[in-house]
């Protein structure tokens, strides 16, 4: 018997891998169908690359289990746990894939894919030549004498360990009230990137003094000290005139404020990480840093991103359009964003957001919850729907709430929510990346109906609404989305509010496929490979890049003046400490 410590690390990798493919980016659906169902997703993505790295590198199941194993960083236990794997499943698996089984035959056999009256029959893969049920008899044959059948799968991970409880608790808690896992003076603040750092939003500077931080009013000009992080601060020896004075004072100082769900966090998982031929240590080294930003990647998203588009567009994030426009704009962004996030479970963790009425700079809040309100990953999807009258009551308690905490002049943008329906129509009938052991060559195993399918029947599926067969569910998923846009649009149009205006916009994701088949390219493009559902990078950038246009053109006071003084601060501040 191994030890329980190994035994119950033997599941991490799964775990790990499955919240990889199948991080539920909706709304959590009560029990534990949505845990077994990741858990038999992750193991058939495994299973699925350890034969396609057998077939790339020509060589056995062993070595190809052992190389996908050298790939994996040390952080979060995953290199080891990948090799306690190997060594307790290891020989299993090889006779599985000995006798020509698919891997959702394989996983099923191990039981990582639970055997119930609903899942029994989930497969990603065509059906073998034998009958699904003799397919897995025999496989359960192979495997009679086998001493791993006894390990639990799925009924623990390494959060049950004692000596892990705490500091599981306290990244579970984390995530779940939306804030910096480390945070010294407990300002909402973090030098810290991932775990809700500031990735997620503006670096802070002083980590031991919590009146410091990231859109205050500066304190006492920030004569002596950064007090808002801004990276200005001190006074210019040539007239002892503050350099927050001289350089900020009316320029109108404005956060960016995102509240928004997994699309609005750039949801990515790369598809390097699931392509067999292009694996490598340099693939798998942001693994550590996705997994502890919940696969997410704010900080290359299209409202708060920071960094410079991985995608070679041109396009910029709202952020940096408003930075640009104004320095002492710097690192005041913050996204408070969630997987699963809608207009239901928004006051779950609003209470995140940090504004000051009375100290802080005014600020421009997005709303985006675009997909969730509708898209669930129940087998009846449209009960699970938000039905406008909820909409209404749900939106009108979010605006009190930022009625009563954002400084006076602030603006709200209520977006609307997209017709999904481009989803099934660009993607149905092509390949995901899981079929792809060489680029450009196809095993032609896994189309997106496919997968797509294999989802919704394990009940993890992003959104069963949209990404469905059936025409007349898809075409109702949109009616329904169309109808929450117009709550959205009453709600701006009729309700006001002491501390904010407050506008409404069409997400109209067709304007941005329009404007992207013009450069020559194709809407598949704009979709992420591997979830099949969200927008990616350059789709973010592009519809931040209209958003900012828009704005500009119908509302330039809710931008703030542009500052005369840039320059000048770039002279003397360089990058402002950077973010």
């Amino acid at each position: 018997m191994k030890p329980p410590r190994k035994v119950f690390k033997t599941t991490l990798l799964f775990l790990l891998l499955s919240h990889s493919l199948a991080s539920v980016p909706y709304e959590s659906q009560p029990g534990a169908s949505s845990s077994h169902g990741q858990n038999c997703v992750g193991c058939v993505v495994v299973i699925s690359l350890i034969e396609q790295l057998a077939e790339v590198h020509n060589s056995s199941v062993q070595v190809a289990m052992e190389r996908l194993c050298s790939y994996l960083p040390e952080k979060l236990f995953l290199k080891p746990s990948c090799y306690f794997l190997v060594q307790t499943f290891g020989s299993d698996i090889i006779k599985l894939l000995g006798e020509a089984m698919k891997a959702d035959v394989v996983c099923y056999a191990l039981e990582f894919c639970k055997q119930d009256a609903v899942q029994s029959q989930c497969h990603l893969y065509s059906l073998p030549q034998e009958a699904w049920k003799s397919s897995l008899e025999k496989a359960r044959q192979v495997l009679r004498k086998s001493s791993t059948m006894k390990y639990s799968r799925s009924g623990h991970n390494i959060c049950s360990l004692p000596f892990f409880t705490k500091i599981c608790q306290k990244i579970e808690l984390s995530m779940k009230k939306a804030v910096p896992f480390k945070d010294g003076d407990s300002d909402k603040y973090s030098v810290f990137p991932t775990l809700r750092g500031y990735h997620w939003r503006g670096r802070d500077c002083n980590d031991k003094d919590k009146t410091v931080y990231p859109g205050r009013r500066p304190d006492n000009w920030d004569i002596h000290q950064d007090s808002n992080c801004n990276g200005i601060w001190g006074i210019d020896p040539k007239d002892g005139i503050p350099y927050e004075k001289k350089f900020c004072e009316g320029s109108q100082p404005k956060g960016i404020i995102l509240l928004g769900d997994s699309a609005g966090a750039h949801f990515h998982i790369p598809p390097e990480w699931l392509t067999a031929s292009q694996m490598s240590v340099k693939s798998f080294s942001n693994l550590p840093s996705a997994l502890t930003d919940e696969l997410n990647w704010p900080q290359l998203s299209g409202v708060t991103g920071f960094l410079d588009s991985t995608s070679g567009i041109e396009e910029k994030s709202i952020y940096h359009h408003l930075r640009k426009r104004n320095h002492c704009n710097h690192r005041d962004y913050q996204s408070i964003s969630k997987n699963g996030a809608s207009s239901r479970n928004l006051k779950n963790f609003i209470e995140s957001l940090s504004r000051n009425q009375a100290l802080d700079h005014p600020a421009i809040v997005i709303y985006a919850m675009i997909g969730n309100d509708v898209c669930n990953g129940r087998a009846d999807t449209i009960p699970g729907m938000t039905t406008p009258e909820q909409m209404y009551a749900n939106v009108m308690q979010t605006l009190k709430h930022l009625n009563s905490h954002l400084p006076n002049g602030s603006h709200v943008i209520l977006y609307g929510l997209p017709d999904g329906t481009f989803l099934w129509d660009s993607l149905h009938n092509r390949y995901h990346p899981l079929d792809l052991c060489f680029p450009g060559q196809l095993n032609k195993d896994v189309t997106y109906a496919q997968f797509f399918s294999f989802l919704s029947c394990l009940q993890v599926s992003p959104c069963n609404g949209w990404m469905s067969s059936n025409k007349t569910l898809r075409a109702l998923t949109s009616e329904r989305a169309e109808q929450l846009s117009n709550i959205l649009k009453k709600i701006a149009t009729t309700k006001t509010f002491a501390n904010f205006d407050l506008f409404y916009m069409d997400f109209a994701f067709h304007e941005i496929i329009e404007d992207w088949q013009k450069r020559g390219g194709q809407p598949w493009q704009l979709i992420e490979p591997v979830d099949g559902f969200h927008p990616n990078e350059v789709a973010s950038l592009l519809l931040a890049n209209r958003v900012w246009k828009k704005i500009q053109l119908q509302w330039p006071h809710v931008l703030g003046k542009e500052n005369p003084f840039n320059s000048q601060i770039e002279e003397v501040f360089g990058d402002q400490g950077g973010h």
